[in-house]
């Protein structure tokens, strides 16, 4: 079993925009699977976690994206390991083409808990320590980490819905994907017709579950990318989120 996992992906007609390129959310959907397959197949995913009460969160996604792949292309997700601390792991994306073109990359940091009392557990205690088998430090990832969004208390309140069913992922919280297609309806169509996503970053604070209410906070920062902060009901802090547009 190789370090480097890859898989292959389709950018099907209806998880497209007006302008025949995959949508971000269903992207982010595809890097999240890809994360799955290959933990799964290298003894650390959830099919193993959901049998000792211990599941995968999702702590900080960054993605920047030269293009989004167009309309019935193939593409792959390529994904590793690269590195390992007790309670948190690094893990890298790349999405690729079949002709070798590189559409972009991704940077995310996942926790393990435990399900039932919902606070961190311990990776290396997983099949005797099975994910140090598979960190790959030589594969690059050349793009930035990301840092902590800093806000103002200036941000405005530019929106707020109500969550339901459809936002509910497997773990019994918001999906995390679901927060950035919420952020990304921010801006009207006519934005998207005449600027691109270049990056995001999202970094996970609390959880927040199906009826809450979510807040969106807005703002920019001296270089002219946008800051969210999300807010739930009881007024925590969900996430935040930085925009970077083309």
């Amino acid at each position: 079993m190789t370090k480097v996992g890859r898989y292959e992906f389709l950018a099907e007609p209806f998880h497209c925009d007006f302008s025949n390129r995959l949508f971000m959310g269903h992207l982010g959907n595809h890097m999240l699977n890809a994360a799955d397959f290959h933990s799964n197949d290298r003894g650390f995913g959830m099919h193993y976690l959901n049998t000792i009460n211990k599941t995968w969160v999702l702590s900080r996604l960054a993605i920047e994206m030269k293009e989004m792949p167009p309309m019935y292309t193939k593409f792959y997700i390529e994904t590793w390991v690269e590195s390992a601390m007790r309670f948190f792991t690094n893990r890298n994306f790349a999405v690729v083409g079949n002709d070798a073109t590189v559409y972009g990359y991704g940077r995310s940091v996942w926790a393990m808990i435990d399900t039932e009392t919902r606070q961190p557990a311990d990776l290396f205690a997983i099949n005797d320590g099975a994910i140090n088998d598979y960190i790959e430090k030589e594969k690059p990832c050349p793009i930035d980490k990301g840092g902590r969004v800093k806000m103002s208390d200036n941000a405005e309140l530019v929106h707020s819905i109500k969550t339901f069913y459809n936002d509910v992922d497997i773990n019994g919280h918001i999906n995390s994907i679901k927060y950035i297609e919420h952020v990304l309806d921010l801006w009207p169509i006519e934005w998207y017709r005449e600027h691109t996503i270049k990056r995001l970053e999202i970094a996970y604070v609390a959880e927040a579950h199906g009826g809450d209410t979510l807040s969106f906070y807005r703002e920019q920062d001296a270089e002219g990318n946008f800051l969210v902060r999300i807010v739930r009901t009881d007024g925590t802090e969900c996430c935040r989120c930085k925009m970077e547009f083309n």
